[in-house]
């Protein structure tokens, strides 16, 4: 009697990084080398709780010959759904009214139909406490870290942050060289609403004059000082680099606040932050209008703010996103096959190890203030705001 092919399905629950393709070649050549057979769920559990939507169905098997050439490529065949929560799915119900169900029940229910022994979930740190809820209910699950902010805990390095790093440290250099030429100063925003990993890297990279992140409150006056000492040493540009969740020091967070125009815009969406004005509902771009305003004001240079945002998210995986992703893939293999389940890959140098997933959720890795690379800023003269 013959021992029944292994069926493990992949699927992405976060947002888009570049190199998610890599993950799912990694996932199929190691499935291969056991004789598994890997299925993709389309949309991250879409393609199981609503089937109907996909007209060639919400699973599809994957081949060897299905992931030629894949892990080059920038778009991720399988679709992303982010937002998915299988706890809280919106359905129209009698009434016609718009409620939240819990449908983790039936979700698990159909995978045990398909007779899908395990799920390997390409995630980021948000749907994290989702599969570990999932794994509670019984799934059997392996999760894969991305984010390009790198602020996922218990693992140094997620999928996709050295690819927004480069394609970051590539935009800002170009607005160094335009602010040199333009003699102002440019205030490049970039992701990172609570860790300043992206912000920080960069900076360092183009040798900034000031990096403002989440981590370390800052007061703009003490910014201005260094464009002023800059200006009597006829240096009449300079470039700083914001995260966006970046904050100023209490002393300054009326001011800052009082030069964004007043908003309805903030009780229009469930989604509105706390800070009014034109990002009330996409923060995008707040920080980087804020602080550029108000520099102007404090250095009497003219500033122009820019936004790379959601752009660092595109584009085709570095060579260390491709080898991390091939990694990360092939890792979630051997995790299963080692019997492991409700666990997370993490990269902690040198390894590739299996983390619990209670150990990676509810938590962000931020950069401590006395990080090494915190240090080197402060080294090559790079401005805090502290």
């Amino acid at each position: 009697m013959t021992t029944p092919t292994k069926r493990i399905a992949i699927n992405l629950c976060g947002g888009y990084v570049p190199g998610l393709n890599t993950v799912l070649t990694g996932v199929v050549l190691a499935a291969n080398e056991l004789g598994w057979q890997v299925v993709g769920i389309r949309d991250g559990f879409d393609g199981l709780l609503g089937p109907d939507r996909y007209s060639e169905g919400g699973l599809f098997k994957i081949t060897l010959r299905g992931v030629d050439n894949l892990s080059t490529g920038g778009g991720a065949i399988l679709g992303n759904a982010a937002g998915t929560d299988p706890f809280r799915v919106r359905q129209v119900n009698a009434d016609n009214q718009v409620q939240e169900v819990d449908r983790s029940g039936d979700l698990i229910a159909k995978i045990n139909a398909e007779k899908i022994d395990a799920v390997i979930s390409v995630v980021g740190p948000r749907a994290l406490s989702i599969l570990f809820k999932l794994h509670r209910q019984g799934l059997r699950t392996v999760c894969v870290p991305t984010s390009v902010e790198n602020d996922v805990a218990a693992t140094h390095l997620a999928l996709g942050f050295n690819s927004a790093l480069s394609f970051a440290v590539d935009m800002i250099e170009r607005v160094r060289q335009a602010a040199q030429s333009a003699r102002k100063i440019g205030v490049v925003e970039v992701l990172g609403e609570h860790a300043g990993w992206l912000a920080l890297q960069a900076s360092i990279a183009v040798c900034a004059d000031a990096v403002l992140i989440p981590e370390i409150p800052y007061d703009l006056r003490k910014v201005a000082t260094k464009f002023r000492e800059k200006i009597e040493a006829r240096r009449t540009s300079g470039l700083v680099v914001v995260a966006e969740g970046a904050v100023p020091q209490d002393e300054q967070q009326s001011q800052t606040e009082a030069v964004a125009p007043k908003s309805l815009k903030a009780s229009l969406s469930p989604g509105a932050t706390s800070h009014r004005g034109s990002h009330a509902i996409e923060g995008s771009g707040r920080a980087a209008q804020a602080v550029a305003l108000q520099l102007q004001r404090l250095t009497d240079q003219l500033t122009y703010p820019l936004v790379l945002g959601p752009l660092v998210r595109g584009g085709p995986p570095t060579a260390v996103d491709r080898q991390l992703g091939l990694g990360y893939g092939a890792a979630a293999v051997r995790a299963l096959n080692e019997n492991q389940s409700g666990v997370m890959v993490a990269f902690q140098p040198p390894e590739l190890r299996f983390v619990p997933l209670a150990e990676a959720i509810n938590k962000v890795r931020t950069v401590p203030v006395n990080s090494v690379f915190v240090q080197i800023a402060r080294s090559l003269g790079i401005a805090l705001g502290d």
